[in-house]
């Protein structure tokens, strides 16, 4: 299910959870729904990885939400978003786009395409305060910013162009080609997740595969490299 190594977990792919509909593929890394794993509770302040292919003309209709961080990542194709602040937008590939739920918010999320899949990432993650103002933020971050290096897309102080998180995280965001290598150390007192969103990598020369995510549980010296490419988040986090 999962594996050691000398600092870091291996959380499989194939021991996510899986809830299936009509309109909706979903495989959750952490417990969600009716799927209850005590091992898989979240890490640090990272809660929810769901990894979600929504069909065409489909979505989730107005639902709430409070005291929680809400990021979305697109892989293909577009999610139309509406929430109760008043904000209407698409989030497209490349997007970072966060909603604050604080004291209280509601939104819908669909696939406005009528024949276009729709595969995205949601992650929630603990604020650093409860009872905080709802609010939203989206930006673009170009393919070239990312390709073959890591793109700071979410952080607690929204430096360098990223998105502002209410929480002691740095998100970054890398899409690798063949032969490219990407290294990041994790300092002491920080902790670290790597999540596979898309193709093949490895991690310090171990294969990773689409789904599988890596707890780091301190310091460690990461090289992540792929032959064949791949899309990748990684979280540092207090």
């Amino acid at each position: 299910m999962s594996k050691n190594t000398i600092a870091h977990l291996i959380h499989d792919r194939n021991a996510r959870g899986h809830a299936q509909t009509g309109w909706l593929d979903s495989y959750h890394t952490f417990s969600f729904g009716s799927f209850y794993d005590p091992n898989r509770m979240g890490f640090r302040s990272l809660r929810v990885i769901n990894d979600d292919r929504i069909a065409p003309g489909a979505g989730f209709p107005t639902h709430g939400h409070r005291d929680m961080e809400i990021l979305t990542y697109v892989l293909e194709g577009a999610v139309e978003h509406k929430d109760s602040l008043g904000t209407g937008s698409v989030i497209r590939p490349g997007d970072a786009q966060i909603m604050s739920a604080g004291t209280g918010i509601s939104h819908s999320e669909f696939n406005p395409s009528p024949t276009e899949p729709l595969h995205l990432l949601q992650i929630w993650i603990l604020p650093d305060e409860e009872g905080l103002t709802p609010r939203y933020e989206q930006k673009a971050f170009p393919i070239e910013e990312k390709r073959g290096q890591l793109r700071l897309i979410a952080a607690k102080d929204g430096r360098d162009g990223a998105v502002t998180i209410h929480q002691d995280v740095d998100l970054y965001a890398s899409v690798l080609e063949s032969g490219d290598v990407v290294n990041y150390h994790v300092k002491p007192g920080r902790y670290a997740w790597l999540q596979v969103a898309q193709g093949i990598v490895t991690l310090n020369g171990e294969e990773l595969r689409a789904g599988d995510g890596v707890q780091i549980n301190g310091e460690e010296q990461l090289e992540i490299g792929s032959n064949i490419g791949g899309e990748i988040l990684l979280f540092d986090l207090g």
